[in-house]
């Protein structure tokens, strides 16, 4: 018994692996048999006509091609969004470096910054430590001691040290945002300093997929870093 045999394949089964073997091993078969190339017909993918073999291939390398097409553009499109981040981010940290300012005033331009070269008119900086003076700007920033029992719910956020984004409970978007946190169907939570001994910037929005689990946190991340630096190398 032949291992084809053992298989339980049937003799046209057999007999058609047997061509489709020598045809990989001769592939310049239809070169010597032409006529029969131009004879051969295959189904339309998409309807129920036949073509030649030669007009299936084209087809193929069509469609190939098309995808390939298909690819790149998402490729341009992501290198674009990525060259605008970038820029917006830029511009941020020349805001912050100007020069060395009262954190007041950092602050203020941290928030400038953030609602006019990132659009995030919805967010909060929550800053660990004892008050000093009385928020410039309260709905934007405070400071809270370490103590603070709304920050538990952030324990988990702190100890991996990384942004995370998606949805937040009730409790959270509460604390941060205020009265207006219910209306945050997404956010996206950045700790600052090492593990969040700094404090916390929240980002909201109204739309469920602006900050989705499963987008890049690297410029969220870079600006952590920005916004931390600015805040502990200026006087308070």
């Amino acid at each position: 018994m032949t291992t084809r045999e053992a298989r339980g394949l049937t003799a046209a089964e057999i007999e058609e692996e047997s061509i489709a073997a020598y045809l990989q091993r001769t592939p310049d078969f239809f070169e010597r048999h032409q006529a029969l190339l131009a004879r051969l017909r295959l189904p339309h993918a998409r309807g129920g006509t036949t073509i030649s073999l030669v007009e299936r291939q084209i087809e193929v390398l069509r469609e190939k091609q098309a995808a390939l097409e298909n690819k790149l553009a998402e490729l341009v499109r992501v290198a674009r969004a990525n060259d605008a981040v970038s820029e917006r981010l830029h511009r941020f940290t020349r805001r912050l470096l100007l020069s060395a300012v009262p954190r007041q005033q950092a602050v203020a331009r941290i928030e400038a910054g953030l609602r006019e070269d990132f659009d995030a008119f919805h967010a909060a900086l929550v800053l660990i430590g004892e008050p000093s003076a009385p928020a410039a700007s309260p709905r934007f920033v405070r400071t809270v001691p370490a103590t603070d029992p709304n920050l538990k719910s952030f324990e988990t956020l702190f100890s991996s040290g990384k942004p995370r984004c998606g949805q937040a409970r009730d409790s959270q978007r509460e604390f941060l945002f205020g009265p207006e946190g219910l209306e945050m169907a997404s956010v996206a939570l950045v700790p600052l300093g090492e593990k969040g001994s700094v404090g916390l910037l929240a980002l909201g929005s109204a739309d469920r997929d602006r900050f989705h689990p499963a987008m890049s946190t690297e410029f969220l991340a870079r600006m952590a870093e920005l916004i931390a630096a600015s805040l502990t190398s200026t006087p308070r």
